[in-house]
């Protein structure tokens, strides 16, 4: 049985888990509409695999913000954000590309602090620790391959 001042700060925590994975989110959030956004102004030669590309990417952050909702929602009892981070405007490829990279960069060094909280701070959260360290994981894998991809587009 846990004491009183335990269950204090496993709740303290707690919110600020929900306030780092809010954040997190906003970036998805952001990510998303930029990368749709982005898509749309693609022309020229091979443009259609790289328009389809940047949409399949969109759909992957799709999918982190709704993995960051069910975490924050029904894993931590917050509420998750409906905000977005800045997105940022672009006027060629080369500079789509490095707009994007840059926002998966941040991503990446935003959602490793958090793993790293959840890590260090496993008994002083709840009991779903483990999925919640699981889709962390998961995302930061899936935001490296997008590094790694725009880098090779880039020619990095």
């Amino acid at each position: 049985m846990r004491s009183k001042k335990m269950e204090e700060i496993m709740e303290k925590k707690k919110e600020e888990l929900i306030k780092a994975l809010n954040e997190a989110l906003k970036l998805e959030h952001a990510a998303r509409i930029q990368y749709l956004a982005h898509a749309e102004l693609i022309k020229g030669v091979n443009a259609e695999k790289i328009i389809e590309r940047l949409k399949e990417i969109a759909s992957d952050e799709e999918k982190h913000e709704n993995k960051f909702r069910t975490l924050i929602g029904d894993y931590l009892g917050g509420e998750p954000v409906m905000e977005l981070a800045a997105t940022h405007r672009a006027e060629d490829l080369a500079g789509i590309m490095r707009v994007n990279l840059k926002g998966e960069k941040e991503a990446i060094d935003l959602y490793k602090a958090i793993y790293k909280k959840v890590v260090a701070g496993k008994d002083l959260l709840p009991y779903e620790f483990e999925t919640i360290e699981h889709e962390l994981r998961h995302i930061i894998i899936d935001e490296q391959e997008h590094v790694v991809e725009l880098a090779r587009l880039l020619g990095e």
